[in-house]
């Protein structure tokens, strides 16, 4: 059984060749000492992390399973060592605020981490990535009060975050939750209600665990505006920082779920547990969407870094398995890798792997010019350009995440439906990708109806002519270019035939997803453009050889998905929101 190996080569070819990062960094605050070298030097410990200790607890977790006993959530053996060693690193603040403990290392670095500890351990990554999200949550938005109490802890790992929103008679519409929160008189509030699906929502890590929820005041009106933001700790905590009396939050149950079997999700009781506000009251949903969009980033990136995990069983499976007569030689048994159908399977898989890594760390420069730039024009573009690409990283690196351990099971053939060589297990993980932080649906609506209008449909638009200048660059090679090109064309159409629809959300809807794929597809595209590219002038010949394969294979194979998505956008809504209810 393979043992997953950190892309490191790819990732220091995305940054230094593609990316330019040293020359991309040296613009921006408080990253003057960081390059290329730093980089890969800090890339390869948090790789060995990944690979030599939470990558072998991943299948006897999924085995194991958290499980409650008598009100204490316990996780899978191994775990609670690994996170100890994951804090003990410090890369629980990698890219958090220096002045409350983190390392204050740019998000491109974040992100290239997420994707190898996804890879590693679906189950595992949710536990730092959700904290990370806290901190981002409380950092923007909590008074300093909570900021040097809270933000300190959560950086050092000792303490870990969770968010909770969901109630069993409000998922998606936030409106309609009903947790209350009553001011208790000494600025504090009394927290009471049930959220479900609450990930990481209590461990054996020891410490404590801060959850961000979702409350009404008393007088809150109904709906979204009358949302408030409150911080609930496990255990309150004391003058000197120490921890105090068990809070008010225990553990109901714990789902029982389809995939990650290690991460415990809870269903969590609230009863009258003391919690402090976030930011204004009645504004608990913008404070809790920085959150959300962090999040919504990072399950993106878990679909890449599962997909890239399932990539490498199955190629290393390929080479290994002996079977049939080779097409391309003598040699009887074959291994499977010279078998057409096997060879177009793996390609497949790493068209969205090798792409969809440079378009989750161009996107990450791009939070980090939003954060750091020193010119205010600069920082409202790239925050502009990252709300626009959040739905669709998120949306469309899932369903192709899950797509590719689908496609890599298939490699295994029979192999892939049974436990032990842990392809099913990645299948039924990747599955929650495409629901959780808001389903992938909704992403496509919040696409079409939200990001595409934004500015008057200007950003978007802005976004595409610099695609287009991008892969009309000297040095492209216009194999890889034109079609990618002609379909960056298709798109413009398409995007201007959605922003005609106007406020039609019911013809907007029926197409969304179909949209958001059609968006991805070019980005991918324009990211094999660079790629390629790039690849001519990188020193080893080997590199060049598996981009221009890569680029070739999307844009001869998966590319010209595109016209299908073309003409599915363009068709008469009527034949999806014109059916009655009884025809469906």
């Amino acid at each position: 059984m393979s043992i997953f190996a950190p892309p490191l080569d790819e990732m220091r070819f995305i940054l230094e060749s593609v990316l330019d990062l040293d020359t991309a960094l040296a613009e921006l605050d408080g990253c003057e000492d960081v390059n290329v070298e730093l980089a890969t030097a800090v890339l390869e410990e948090a790789g060995k992390l990944c690979s030599e200790v939470i990558a072998p607890i991943n299948l006897n977790g999924d085995k194991q399973g958290a499980s409650l006993v008598d009100g204490v959530v316990h996780t899978p053996k191994g775990y609670a060592d690994a996170y100890r060693a994951f804090a003990a690193g410090n890369w629980t603040g990698l890219s958090s605020d220096p002045a409350y403990g983190g390392q204050g290392l740019p998000r491109v670095l974040q992100i290239a981490m997420d994707e190898m500890v996804s890879s590693a351990s679906i189950s595992f990554s949710l536990f730092p990535g959700l904290s990370r999200g806290a901190m981002e949550a409380i950092h923007a938005h909590a008074d300093e009060s909570l900021k040097s109490t809270y933000l300190p802890k959560l950086a050092s790992g000792e303490w870990t975050g969770v968010m909770a929103l969901t109630e069993s008679g409000a998922g998606t519409d936030l409106g309609l939750l009903k947790t209350r929160a009553e001011p208790i008189g000494d600025g504090s509030y009394s927290i009471s209600g049930t959220k479900i699906f609450i990930s990481s929502g209590d461990h054996d890590f020891g410490g404590n665990i801060i959850h961000l929820v979702l409350a009404r005041l008393p007088d809150a009106p109904h709906g979204v505006k009358g949302i408030s933001l409150f911080l609930v700790p496990k255990f309150l905590v004391e003058a000197d920082g120490s921890l105090g009396a068990r809070n008010g939050v225990n553990i109901g149950a714990l789902e029982h779920k389809m995939g990650i079997h290690a991460q415990p999700t809870c269903v969590v009781n609230y009863d009258g547990a003391t919690g402090y506000l976030v930011g204004e009251a009645g504004r608990g949903l913008n404070a809790m969407f920085t959150m959300m969009n962090a999040e919504r980033l990072f399950v993106g990136v878990q679909g890449l870094g599962i997909a890239e995990a399932a990539y490498q069983k199955a190629r290393a499976y390929a080479i290994e398995r002996k079977q049939g007569r080779s097409p391309l030689s003598a040699e009887t048994p074959a291994a499977i890798l010279s078998h057409a159908d096997v060879r177009r399977m793996l390609l497949s898989i790493r068209a969205f792997t090798g792409a969809g890594r440079a378009f989750a760390l161009w996107t990450a420069l791009e939070l980090d010019r939003a954060t750091r730039h020193p010119d205010g024009g600069m920082r409202q573009k790239a925050e502009n350009r990252v709300a626009l690409l959040t739905p669709v990283i998120k949306a469309a690196f899932t369903d192709l995440g899950f797509e590719a351990t689908v496609t890599a099971q298939q490699v295994f053939g029979g192999h892939g439906y049974i436990q032990e060589w842990g392809m099913e297990q990645l299948v039924r993980d990747a599955r929650i990708t495409q629901i959780y932080e808001g389903t992938n649906g909704v992403q496509a609506m919040d696409l079409v109806t939200r990001k595409l209008p934004a500015d008057g449909g200007t950003i978007v638009r802005a976004f595409f002519s610099d695609i287009r200048l991008d892969i009309e660059k000297d040095g492209t090679d216009p194999a890889i270019a034109g079609p990618v090109g002609d379909v960056l064309g298709r798109l413009e159409a398409t995007t201007e035939h959605l922003l005609s629809l106007g406020n039609d959300v019911l013809a907007t809807g029926a197409v969304a997803t179909d949209y958001l794929r059609l968006f991805a597809l070019t980005c991918l595209g324009w990211m094999w453009v660079r790629m390629e590219a790039a690849s001519r002038d990188h020193a080893a010949q080997i590199k060049m050889e598996r981009v221009h394969a890569g680029a070739a294979f999307f844009v001869q194979r998966i590319l010209p998905q595109a016209l299908a998505l073309e003409a599915s956008i363009t068709a008469d809504a009527a034949t999806v929101i014109g059916i009655p209810d009884h025809a469906i």
